[in-house]
């Protein structure tokens, strides 16, 4: 007869992508559920199950370690891209996946990120951008296939663009939690579906100065 070892086998060693993505989930779980203010090298490493001295190794300050995070996060939970073949849904489909996915995000950056934006001089914005990367803007996306269709003009300026994520992070942050589906219909058809469809023949005369831009 035999006795069983009754000592717990020995953790094994994570090395490269693996133990960075534990120290980076580490990072952000930490903020979402503390804020900035209680970030620490060492209260990372402990959740990591890790020491300082790799952390050391690979981010030099709270900045670079929060930002890296902020990256990460990004790349792990990508919204899909809506294509129903109508820009009113697709809009619809577009926010309500970022209510499931991303909502949590866009609270941290604004609400738990406060003494970072403070201390480091990073804006929001800069944040904004380290989240979605360099990927293509989806609602860009989306207009530009409703554009061809008829459904949207196509030489909208940027700000036009943005303003459907503005207001959609707006009510985000009031709420500090989902957008009710009422609002997500309400921005969509009361405020930006009205600033992106195509004008009519005597809007655009109006918005050119007359028929012939003006000209007599």
């Amino acid at each position: 007869m035999t006795l069983e070892d009754p000592s717990p086998a020995p953790a094994r060693r994570r090395r490269g992508a693996e133990l960075e993505g534990a120290i980076l989930e580490a990072t952000w779980q930490l903020i979402a559920e503390q804020g900035y203010g209680a970030l620490t090298f060492e209260a990372v490493a402990s959740r990591a199950r890790t020491s300082r001295a790799v952390l050391y190794r690979r981010w030099p300050n709270r900045e670079a370690l929060v930002r890296a995070a902020i990256r990460h996060t990004g790349l792990r939970t990508p919204v899909e891209l809506p294509d129903t073949g109508s820009l009113r849904e697709d809009l619809l489909e577009l926010l309500r996946a970022s209510n499931r996915n991303r909502l949590g995000m866009w609270v941290v950056l604004s609400v738990q990120l406060a003494g970072f934006y403070a201390e480091t001089g990073v804006t929001p914005a800069e944040l904004r951008h380290d989240l979605v990367g360099d990927r293509p803007n989806g609602t860009a996306l989306i207009l530009a296939r409703a554009a061809e269709r008829g459904e949207a003009r196509p030489d909208l300026p940027p700000r036009v663009v943005r303003a459907l994520f503005d207001l959609f992070r707006s009510e985000a942050i009031l709420r500090l939690g989902p957008v009710p589906e009422e609002e997500l219909v309400a921005i969509v058809d009361e405020v930006f579906l009205p600033l992106v469809r195509p004008l009519s023949r005597e809007m655009s005369e109006v918005a050119g100065n007359g028929p012939e831009n003006g000209s007599n």
